[in-house]
Protein backbone atom coordinates (compact mmCIF):
# COMPACT_ATOMS: atom_id res chain seq x y z
CA UNK A 1 0.00 0.00 0.00
CA UNK A 2 1.54 3.73 -1.15
CA UNK A 3 -0.47 6.45 1.40
CA UNK A 4 -0.74 9.76 0.26
CA UNK A 5 -1.40 12.05 3.79
CA UNK A 6 -3.70 14.89 3.80
CA UNK A 7 -2.19 18.06 4.88
CA UNK A 8 -3.57 17.89 8.56
CA UNK A 9 -2.08 14.10 8.27
CA UNK A 10 1.33 16.04 7.48
CA UNK A 11 1.23 18.16 9.99
CA UNK A 12 0.48 15.05 13.00
CA UNK A 13 3.60 13.40 11.54
CA UNK A 14 5.61 16.74 12.22
CA UNK A 15 4.67 16.23 15.60
CA UNK A 16 5.51 12.75 15.49
CA UNK A 17 8.92 13.32 13.85
CA UNK A 18 9.49 15.52 16.44
CA UNK A 19 9.07 13.29 19.08
CA UNK A 20 11.23 10.65 17.74
CA UNK A 21 13.76 12.95 16.92
CA UNK A 22 13.54 14.31 20.71
CA UNK A 23 13.92 10.69 21.96
CA UNK A 24 16.66 9.90 20.41
CA UNK A 25 18.90 13.20 20.89
CA UNK A 26 17.97 12.32 24.64
CA UNK A 27 19.06 8.79 24.47
CA UNK A 28 22.31 9.45 23.18
CA UNK A 29 23.06 12.18 25.50
CA UNK A 30 22.57 9.83 28.10
CA UNK A 31 24.47 6.97 26.38
CA UNK A 32 27.84 6.61 27.94
CA UNK A 33 30.72 4.41 28.53
CA UNK A 34 28.65 1.78 31.45
CA UNK A 35 25.17 2.35 30.36
CA UNK A 36 23.44 -1.33 29.67
CA UNK A 37 21.15 -1.22 26.49
CA UNK A 38 18.28 -2.69 28.71
CA UNK A 39 18.02 1.19 30.61
CA UNK A 40 18.45 2.72 27.00
CA UNK A 41 15.20 0.20 25.74
CA UNK A 42 13.58 1.01 29.29
CA UNK A 43 14.20 4.89 28.82
CA UNK A 44 12.69 4.40 25.52
CA UNK A 45 9.28 3.19 26.97
CA UNK A 46 9.51 6.13 29.75
CA UNK A 47 9.53 8.48 27.06
CA UNK A 48 7.18 6.68 24.58
CA UNK A 49 4.57 6.45 27.34
CA UNK A 50 4.72 9.76 29.04
CA UNK A 51 4.04 11.78 25.46
CA UNK A 52 1.17 9.94 24.66
CA UNK A 53 2.44 7.91 21.85
CA UNK A 54 2.74 4.22 20.94
CA UNK A 55 5.35 1.79 19.76
CA UNK A 56 5.55 0.74 16.45
CA UNK A 57 8.43 -2.48 17.88
CA UNK A 58 7.01 -3.93 20.98
CA UNK A 59 4.15 -6.34 18.78
CA UNK A 60 6.10 -6.01 15.76
CA UNK A 61 5.91 -9.72 14.41
CA UNK A 62 7.34 -9.34 11.01
CA UNK A 63 8.09 -12.92 8.59
CA UNK A 64 12.09 -12.19 9.21
CA UNK A 65 12.05 -12.05 13.19
CA UNK A 66 11.38 -14.27 15.74
CA UNK A 67 7.92 -13.77 17.31
CA UNK A 68 6.78 -10.36 18.70
CA UNK A 69 9.90 -8.10 18.92
CA UNK A 70 9.09 -7.18 22.69
CA UNK A 71 10.80 -4.12 23.00
CA UNK A 72 11.04 0.11 22.04
CA UNK A 73 14.03 0.77 20.35
CA UNK A 74 16.36 -1.24 18.24
CA UNK A 75 20.21 -1.04 19.47
CA UNK A 76 22.58 -1.93 17.46
CA UNK A 77 26.20 -2.67 18.43
CA UNK A 78 29.62 -2.97 16.33
CA UNK A 79 28.93 -5.80 13.78
CA UNK A 80 24.80 -5.68 14.62
CA UNK A 81 23.44 -3.12 12.12
CA UNK A 82 19.67 -3.78 11.79
CA UNK A 83 16.88 -4.83 14.38
CA UNK A 84 19.06 -4.99 16.97
CA UNK A 85 17.52 -6.84 20.07
CA UNK A 86 18.17 -4.74 23.13
CA UNK A 87 19.78 -7.27 25.80
CA UNK A 88 22.04 -7.82 28.62
CA UNK A 89 25.01 -5.80 27.37
CA UNK A 90 27.06 -2.70 28.75
CA UNK A 91 28.36 -0.19 26.30
CA UNK A 92 32.21 0.17 26.66
CA UNK A 93 34.62 2.82 24.94
CA UNK A 94 34.91 3.18 21.44
CA UNK A 95 31.33 0.80 20.87
CA UNK A 96 29.67 1.95 17.78
CA UNK A 97 25.73 1.88 18.69
CA UNK A 98 22.58 2.30 16.47
CA UNK A 99 19.12 3.53 17.70
CA UNK A 100 16.53 2.58 15.19
CA UNK A 101 13.25 3.87 16.87
CA UNK A 102 9.93 4.05 15.04
CA UNK A 103 6.75 5.20 17.21
CA UNK A 104 2.99 6.47 16.28
CA UNK A 105 1.31 9.55 17.59
CA UNK A 106 -1.70 10.79 16.38
CA UNK A 107 -2.24 7.77 14.24
CA UNK A 108 0.77 8.80 12.32
CA UNK A 109 4.32 7.08 12.06
CA UNK A 110 7.55 8.60 12.50
CA UNK A 111 11.31 6.14 11.88
CA UNK A 112 14.42 7.27 12.35
CA UNK A 113 18.14 5.97 13.20
CA UNK A 114 20.97 7.46 14.34
CA UNK A 115 24.72 5.43 14.72
CA UNK A 116 27.33 6.87 17.11
CA UNK A 117 30.52 6.43 19.36
CA UNK A 118 30.32 5.39 22.72
CA UNK A 119 33.15 7.29 25.13
CA UNK A 120 36.30 8.68 23.86
CA UNK A 121 37.46 6.78 21.83
CA UNK A 122 36.94 7.82 17.67
CA UNK A 123 38.37 4.19 15.87
CA UNK A 124 39.06 5.49 11.76
CA UNK A 125 36.64 2.59 10.25
CA UNK A 126 33.83 3.67 12.55
CA UNK A 127 33.84 7.18 11.95
CA UNK A 128 34.34 6.62 8.10
CA UNK A 129 31.11 4.42 7.90
CA UNK A 130 28.61 6.60 10.20
CA UNK A 131 30.15 9.59 8.31
CA UNK A 132 28.85 7.53 4.59
CA UNK A 133 25.83 6.67 5.83
CA UNK A 134 24.98 10.16 7.12
CA UNK A 135 26.28 11.55 3.65
CA UNK A 136 24.58 8.83 1.33
CA UNK A 137 21.13 9.97 3.62
CA UNK A 138 21.16 13.78 2.87
CA UNK A 139 22.17 12.57 -0.75
CA UNK A 140 18.72 10.79 -0.64
CA UNK A 141 16.93 13.77 0.78
CA UNK A 142 18.16 15.94 -1.84
CA UNK A 143 16.71 14.05 -4.63
CA UNK A 144 13.13 13.63 -3.64
CA UNK A 145 10.84 16.34 -4.53
CA UNK A 146 7.46 15.87 -6.65
CA UNK A 147 8.41 14.18 -9.71
CA UNK A 148 11.20 12.35 -9.34
CA UNK A 149 11.36 8.54 -9.17
CA UNK A 150 12.43 5.61 -6.43
CA UNK A 151 15.01 5.17 -8.52
CA UNK A 152 16.42 8.54 -8.34
CA UNK A 153 16.65 8.30 -4.59
CA UNK A 154 18.19 5.00 -4.37
CA UNK A 155 20.85 6.15 -7.19
CA UNK A 156 21.83 8.90 -5.02
CA UNK A 157 22.21 6.74 -1.56
CA UNK A 158 24.54 4.03 -3.70
CA UNK A 159 26.09 6.69 -5.46
CA UNK A 160 27.91 8.14 -1.62
CA UNK A 161 28.11 4.32 -0.43
CA UNK A 162 29.37 2.93 -3.57
CA UNK A 163 32.15 5.93 -3.69
CA UNK A 164 33.09 5.67 0.08
CA UNK A 165 34.58 1.74 -0.67
CA UNK A 166 31.34 -0.23 1.06
CA UNK A 167 29.25 -2.45 -1.14
CA UNK A 168 25.57 -2.22 -0.68
CA UNK A 169 23.10 -4.83 0.87
CA UNK A 170 19.43 -4.66 -1.34
CA UNK A 171 17.51 -7.22 1.67
CA UNK A 172 16.33 -3.90 3.59
CA UNK A 173 16.36 -0.60 2.64
CA UNK A 174 14.09 2.58 3.00
CA UNK A 175 10.13 2.40 3.34
CA UNK A 176 7.07 3.98 2.73
CA UNK A 177 5.45 4.96 6.71
CA UNK A 178 1.56 6.91 7.10
CA UNK A 179 -0.96 5.21 9.37
CA UNK A 180 1.40 1.84 9.65
CA UNK A 181 5.20 1.76 9.79
CA UNK A 182 6.07 -0.12 6.91
CA UNK A 183 4.23 0.50 3.39
CA UNK A 184 5.45 0.90 -0.18
CA UNK A 185 7.44 1.76 -1.87
CA UNK A 186 10.29 -0.19 -1.27
CA UNK A 187 13.44 2.79 -1.71
CA UNK A 188 16.48 0.02 -1.65
CA UNK A 189 19.85 1.82 -1.00
CA UNK A 190 20.95 1.22 -4.91
CA UNK A 191 19.53 1.32 -8.15
CA UNK A 192 18.96 3.53 -11.53
CA UNK A 193 17.82 6.90 -11.79
CA UNK A 194 14.47 7.37 -13.36
CA UNK A 195 12.96 3.84 -12.30
CA UNK A 196 10.22 3.23 -9.59
CA UNK A 197 7.37 4.97 -7.92
CA UNK A 198 6.64 8.88 -8.83
CA UNK A 199 7.16 10.86 -6.08
CA UNK A 200 4.03 13.06 -5.08
CA UNK A 201 3.29 15.80 -2.67
CA UNK A 202 2.01 13.94 1.09
CA UNK A 203 4.21 10.71 0.53
CA UNK A 204 6.29 10.26 3.28
CA UNK A 205 9.46 8.11 3.45
CA UNK A 206 11.89 6.69 5.54
CA UNK A 207 15.17 6.55 3.87
CA UNK A 208 17.79 4.46 6.12
CA UNK A 209 21.33 4.15 4.18
CA UNK A 210 23.39 1.60 6.06
CA UNK A 211 26.97 -0.90 5.46
CA UNK A 212 28.89 -3.12 6.45
CA UNK A 213 32.67 -2.26 6.16
CA UNK A 214 33.90 -4.93 4.56
CA UNK A 215 31.05 -7.08 3.26
CA UNK A 216 26.97 -7.03 2.19
CA UNK A 217 26.10 -9.82 3.53
CA UNK A 218 24.09 -10.41 6.38
CA UNK A 219 23.54 -13.16 9.32
CA UNK A 220 20.81 -13.49 11.49
CA UNK A 221 21.67 -13.51 15.60
CA UNK A 222 20.86 -16.54 17.58
CA UNK A 223 18.14 -14.01 18.91
CA UNK A 224 15.90 -14.58 16.06
CA UNK A 225 15.83 -10.74 15.34
CA UNK A 226 19.57 -8.79 15.23
CA UNK A 227 21.14 -8.46 11.87
CA UNK A 228 24.81 -8.53 11.39
CA UNK A 229 27.69 -8.65 9.14
CA UNK A 230 29.02 -11.92 8.61
CA UNK A 231 32.58 -11.36 9.04
CA UNK A 232 32.36 -9.80 12.31
CA UNK A 233 33.01 -5.97 10.99
CA UNK A 234 31.64 -2.74 12.18
CA UNK A 235 28.58 -1.43 10.74
CA UNK A 236 26.72 1.81 10.61
CA UNK A 237 22.71 3.17 9.69
CA UNK A 238 21.69 6.22 9.46
CA UNK A 239 17.58 7.46 8.70
CA UNK A 240 15.01 10.18 8.29
CA UNK A 241 11.48 10.07 8.24
CA UNK A 242 11.03 12.86 5.15
CA UNK A 243 7.42 14.51 3.96
CA UNK A 244 7.41 15.06 -0.02
CA UNK A 245 6.07 18.75 -0.71
CA UNK A 246 5.31 21.08 -3.50
CA UNK A 247 9.20 22.29 -2.76
CA UNK A 248 10.95 19.25 -1.62
CA UNK A 249 11.12 17.08 1.10
CA UNK A 250 10.92 18.03 4.90
CA UNK A 251 13.10 16.44 7.04
CA UNK A 252 10.43 15.40 9.90
CA UNK A 253 13.09 13.73 12.38
CA UNK A 254 15.52 16.59 12.51
CA UNK A 255 16.35 17.54 15.80
CA UNK A 256 15.19 21.12 17.06
CA UNK A 257 18.01 23.11 17.98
Amino acid sequence: MIEILSPTDVRRARDTGALVAHILRTLRSRTTVGTNLLDIDRQAQRMITEAGAQSCYVDYEPSFGRGPFGHYICTSVNDAVLHGLPHDYTLADGDLLSLDLAVSLGEVVADSAISFIVGDARPAESVALIDATERALQAGIAAARPGARVGDLSYAIGSVLTEAGYTVNTEFGGHGVGSTMHQDPHVSNTGRPGRGYTLRPGLLLALEPWVMADTATLVTDADGWTLRSATGCRTAHSEHTIAITDDGAEILTLPKQ
